[in-house]
C-alpha cells in the first residue's frame, strides 16, 4: 500500500507545511460527493486520528484515514500549473469511471454495490 507525491506535489505540500508549524503532514481522503460517488478531500493533518494510516515521502507525511485506504491505495498525487490555474491532480488505479467534469469518481466496489 502507497499514497506517491510526484515531484511537483511534494514541493507543493512542502510549502503549505512550511506556512504552518502546527501541522503533522497532509490527510489524504475521500468523501461522498458528485454524481459519480466519491471527491478527493486533502488538507493539513493537525492531529493523527484512530485508524489512520500514515506513510512518509521525503520527511512529508501523508495521512490517510481507514475509511478512505481501500479506495486511494496506489494513488500518486501531482500538482499542476496551467496558466492562473493550480490543482492537484490524481492518478488512482482503483478508479473505473468519473463524471464529466472530472470532480468525483467511482471504483467497481460501487458499481457492484
Amino acid at each position: 500500500m502507497a499514497i506517491i507525491l510526484a515531484p511537483a506535489a511534494l514541493e507543493r505540500v512542502k510549502e503549505f507545511l512550511a506556512g504552518a508549524p502546527d501541522a503533522l503532514g497532509v490527510r489524504f481522503g475521500v468523501h461522498r460527493t458528485g454524481c459519480s460517488g466519491w471527491g478527493y478531500a486533502v488538507d493539513l493533518a493537525r492531529d493523527a486520528r484512530e485508524g489512520d494510516t500514515v506513510f512518509e515521502q521525503d520527511g512529508v507525511r501523508i495521512y490517510v484515514t481507514a475509511d478512505s485506504l481501500e479506495l486511494v491505495d496506489g494513488t500518486e498525487m501531482d500538482f499542476t500549473k496551467n496558466g492562473l490555474n493550480e490543482q492537484f491532480v490524481f492518478r488512482n488505479p482503483n478508479v473505473a469511471a468519473e463524471c464529466g467534469c472530472g470532480e468525483s469518481f467511482t471504483t467497481d466496489a460501487d458499481k457492484a454495490a
